[in-house]
């Protein structure tokens, strides 16, 4: 639901429900077998899905590409640099558009916050939000979740700690909303310049010194600095942020043994964590992006096939 209006797509974590969240993560598992096994399958057979990207990425729209292919679907990736966009033409009217060509679902990255909501309202299509702004980013949550699960079985009262840029990141909002959903305990850390003011609000702890957050938990989240949205200078230097903030493996022993690394990529490594820790056995950042593909096979399926409402 939003706002009392039922989304035909995934516009965020917000506000879908616990079961429906579960039920995400259990029909990956079933795509998860599928691409282990690197079987072709035609579940969605002559369906087109979209990929709309206002802004750059390459693990996202490359992951839903993927999904679509493995499901039999056709696949359409829209750049922005190319298309109609650069004669000035809106985001609604572009949408609009290419749904008017048949089109079955769209993936919208957009630098607007609340861009995928306008698109819901307009278009008859599912539509999934693949990033708006600041403010959240569904798929990478799932898929973070999706991970966290086959590692530890449960999310139910996991201790999660999301450290770095809290402020400027839409997978630590998807997060906070969906681990809390799921009966976890999030931690965020960070500098008290790139923390959020409200954050506290979300029910998650609040740390600004990452000894103290990483003590104990069961999954360290460092999140990428982003360079991009850096404006002001909002932290002294990098030098002095890795020092503060950095994952290596001396802090990553103040955890539990068991502890898992996670980040949701592109990583500065060395900066948000260390080379050696990026590639230790406690880290599963590898495997996020092969899960990151099993998540977004089974939305496609869900809600092609009208089988998730949220």
């Amino acid at each position: 639901m939003r706002g009392g209006k039922m989304a035909r797509g995934l516009l965020g974590l917000r506000f879908v429900s616990k079961e429906t969240i579960a039920k995400i993560l259990e029909e990956a598992k079933e795509m998860k077998k599928i691409l282990v096994e690197r079987r072709n399958e035609n579940i969605l057979s002559g369906k087109t899905v979209v990929t709309l990207f206002y802004e750059p990425s390459t693990r996202t729209r490359v992951s839903f590409e993927k999904a679509a292919k493995v499901l039999g679907a056709n696949t359409i990736n829209i750049e922005t640099a190319t298309s109609s966009v650069l004669k000035g033409e809106s985001l609604v009217d572009t949408a609009r558009t290419i749904e008017r060509m048949g089109i079955d679902l769209l993936v919208l990255r957009h630098s607007i916050v609340g861009s995928p909501q306008i698109l819901d309202r307009e278009l008859k299509v599912p539509v999934v939000n693949a990033g708006d702004g600041i403010n959240e980013h569904p798929t990478q949550a799932l898929l973070d979740m999706f991970t966290m699960l086959e590692k530890r079985g449960r999310l139910e009262g996991l201790r999660v700690l999301i450290v770095g840029d809290i402020y400027h990141s839409r997978v630590a909002r998807s997060n906070i909303w969906g681990l809390s959903k799921m009966g976890a305990e999030v931690r965020v850390c960070g500098p008290s310049t790139l923390m959020p003011s409200e954050v506290g609000k979300l029910g998650v702890k609040v740390y600004y010194k990452l000894d103290e957050a990483i003590r104990d938990v069961d999954v360290v989240m460092a999140l990428r600095i982003q360079m991009e949205r850096q404006k002001s200078g909002l932290f002294p230097s990098i030098r002095e942020f890795t020092n503060l903030y950095g994952i290596n493996k001396d802090r990553l022993k103040l955890a539990k043994e068991d502890v898992i690394l996670m980040h949701p990529g592109p990583m500065n490594r060395g900066i948000e964590v260390d080379t050696d820790s990026a590639y230790c056995d406690s880290s599963v950042i590898e495997e996020q992006v092969t899960n990151g593909v099993a998540i977004r096979m089974a939305l496609l399926k869900l809600l092609i096939r009208g089988e998730i409402l949220s």
